[in-house]
């Protein structure tokens, strides 16, 4: 049964021309903004004969921007615009690690506005070239938690105050974000496996707003059914807070970027209790499947990708044979491959071990 509430989410969809809908592609979309959407759903062919279940995965790879958070950029600048927190030839700022970022650099760029982003200076370089070839002004400070002032997204707040016609997407806080994945991701899975034909979704979380979207849809419009699971890094505190009930640490860091959290999001808020569990992802086992997502789907992921198929394949053998699991493909390795396929970067981390010697052959990197 749709609530109230959800049908308020969806109500968006008859005025705003996105790509979402039963014609997919098969039609022109107008610009950029028309284009993000519909990105096909995997069934990931190894993985699924190895567990006996159905593994599929959204290919947010093939977003035009090249990443999930296209959708999320999109619905912020959208919301500002509605708003009229912005208008033309304003400016956006935003702290993000890195691919919300690109989305918003894109975003920008298609509609005419300046684009700032404060971020950890722990991110990839590639992330950081990417976003300065976009045009955006890049300004990478020092990774400090977020109760201390100068943690990057307080930084990027309080440079929007001090401009006129400037907005602070606050990608963590802004359940625009989330609305995004009510509004396009959840429906799109939901038609993809044939009006509902799923389990549960699974996937890791940094704003929340992707898992608490679509756990929403895909929970309200079926009753119940089709399960809401959190995959975790090691560092962050939500697998203890789901499995356990507290805010405790799992781990000391990853190597995932974009990924992980120390607290709960007002995107992941409402949605929380929805979740049926978590399951914690060490980072061997992420680049472990880095590397056969490559050599046996011929898929070209990032860490973060990686770690959803591990889980979403964990989740399979726990559901059974015979069940379909849904999780996404965040972005392509190309923004991180500097690091994921470097014998010298592999060996710092203590993870080339975990690469089996038959695909150590990717790793071409010194």
């Amino acid at each position: 049964m749709v609530t109230a509430a959800l049908r308020s989410a969806l109500r968006p969809i008859a005025r705003r021309a996105y790509a979402t809908s039963t014609l997919g592609f098969a039609r022109e979309v107008e610009g950029f903004v028309g284009a993000v959407g519909n990105t096909p759903l995997i069934r990931l062919n190894r993985l699924s004969e190895e567990t006996g279940a159905n593994i599929l995965a959204k290919a947010e790879f093939m977003s035009p921007g090249g990443s999930i958070k296209d959708r999320a950029a999109l619905y912020l600048v959208k919301e500002a615009e509605e708003k009229g927190l912005i208008r033309p030839g304003g400016t956006v700022v935003e702290g993000t690690a890195g691919n919300t970022g690109i989305g918003l650099a894109h975003v920008c760029r298609s509609k005419g506005y300046n684009c700032v982003i404060y971020m950890p200076d722990t991110q990839s370089q590639e992330k950081i070239d990417l976003l300065r070839m976009l045009g955006a002004d890049v300004r990478p400070v020092p990774a400090v938690a977020f109760d201390n002032p100068m943690n990057y997204n307080h930084q990027a707040a309080r440079f929007a105050e001090s401009l006129d016609n400037a907005v602070w997407t606050n990608q963590f806080d802004n359940i625009a974000n989330r609305n995004a994945h009510i509004v396009t991701t959840g429906p799109e899975i939901w038609e993809q496996t044939n009006g509902g034909n799923l389990d549960a979704f699974i996937c890791a979380t940094g704003t929340g707003g992707t898992l608490a979207g679509v756990t929403r849809y895909l929970t309200e419009k079926s009753g119940g059914r089709v399960e809401g699971w959190l995959a975790d890094p090691p560092g962050s505190v939500l697998y203890n807070l789901v499995e356990n009930g507290k805010l405790q640490r799992e781990g000391n860091g990853s190597i995932t970027e974009g990924i992980g959290q120390g607290r709960v999001t007002s995107n992941l808020k409402p949605d929380i209790h929805l979740l049926t569990g978590a399951l914690h992802v060490p980072d061997s086992a992420s680049i472990n499947m880095v590397y056969r997502l490559l050599d046996e789907e011929g898929l070209y992921v990032g860490a973060s990708s990686a770690l959803n198929v591990w889980a979403a394949a964990e989740l399979a053998k726990r559901k059974g044979k015979g069940s379909t699991v849904v999780t996404v493909l965040c972005d392509g390795a190309y923004r991180y491959q500097a690091r994921l396929f470097s014998r010298v970067w592999l060996e710092s981390k203590g993870l080339l071990q975990h690469i089996p010697d038959k695909l150590q052959k990717y790793v071409v990197l010194p």
